[in-house]
């Protein structure tokens, strides 16, 4: 008697989990299979990304999501032609796709503020941007976004290139080059202040967004997928937010980073208290978030503000042509 209960119940286990692989073979099938780029490689500050997969965000709104990495020029080409249904790629280099006739929509600002910064060493009397007068200001190259960052910091300060000394140097020299007093300040990236302050280091920093308001990544799509697979896109943008809306609560932030550098982004193992700190300080206080964000949830467009980045581009000559903020953001 005891031995067919015990038999009966090992049926019944087979059963049951056969049925369960069953139906979770069957929920697989019916997920919509999409692809995101995601401007650079992998890094810890592609969370919500990597949360929304593990945490099953994305399939809550039926997308079975992969990743890939890319620069920001073949990513907005990937969008457009249809490679890739979504990219993540920073929102300069879509602004100067659209100006060149690339049909690729942002629908999602990510990052409500853009990443940059002139950040300066406190022992060289710099208070305020006046006093950048005749300082040496480190750049990575005269046509990146920092150097039209750094132009437009002096003009609304009375002042121009001629009032301070330049120096181009390399993105792995130019941090350096600020620790070792080589130069009095550089226009680089705002997390490297966080960074730097962690180490003892001195610095301030004036973020580029007070003066020339841009945007760190957004989710981009091609306009044709956009047409024909409108809820798709809707679920995407949905399954983000919830991530965001997870990784906003510092527990949940300070218990998901080390599984996710763990899995997703091995080569920080032994820093997860830093970057949980850095997410929480620069992306979940600030970058993710503002005004706009308050009134209409995380990811929302604002097309004057997208508007008067593009109007800026064009001013200090980085766009072919001008572009229509209207025809370039969309929010469902």
């Amino acid at each position: 008697m005891k031995r067919k209960i015990f038999v009966s119940m090992i049926i019944a286990l087979f059963t049951c989990a056969t049925m369960f692989a069953a139906g979770t073979q069957e929920q697989s099938k019916n997920l919509s299979k999409v692809t995101v780029q995601i401007e650079g490689s992998a890094v810890p500050y592609y969370a919500p990304i990597f949360v929304a997969i593990e945490n099953g965000f994305f399939s809550e709104e039926g997308l079975e999501v992969d990743y890939m990495f890319g620069n920001a020029a073949d990513i907005t080409k990937n969008v457009a032609v249809g490679n890739v249904e979504f990219g993540f790629p920073n929102g300069e280099p879509v602004i100067t796709a659209r100006s060149q006739g690339i049909p690729v929509k942002v629908v999602h600002s990510t990052l409500q503020h853009s990443l940059g910064a002139t950040i300066f060493l406190k022992n060289r009397g710099i208070n305020s941007p006046k006093d950048l007068r005749g300082k040496t200001v480190a750049i990575t190259s005269l046509g990146s976004p920092n150097y039209v960052q750094l132009q437009a910091l002096l003009k609304k300060n009375g002042m121009d290139l001629d009032d301070i000394k330049i120096e181009v140097i390399g993105t792995e020299a130019i941090v350096p080059a600020l620790v070792n007093g080589r130069v009095d300040a550089i226009c680089f990236s705002m997390l490297r202040t966080f960074e730097l302050k962690s180490q003892g280091v001195d610095v301030g920093e004036f973020r580029s967004d007070e003066f020339m308001p841009s945007f760190g990544n957004v989710v981009v799509v091609g306009e044709n997928y956009l047409k024909k697979n409108e809820q798709q896109v809707i679920a995407f943008k949905n399954a983000l937010d919830k991530s965001m809306t997870y990784l906003s609560n510092k527990e949940h932030l300070k218990e998901t980073i080390p599984t996710i550098i763990q899995k997703y982004t091995p080569t920080y193992v032994g820093k997860e208290d830093y970057m949980t700190g850095i997410i929480g300080t620069v992306y979940a206080d600030y970058l993710w978030v503002g005004q706009d964000v308050e009134m209409n949830g995380f990811g929302y467009s604002n097309v004057d503000k997208w508007q008067s980045t593009i109007d800026k581009m064009y001013e200090y000559n980085l766009l072919e042509r001008r572009v229509d903020a209207s025809t370039l953001v969309w929010n469902n």
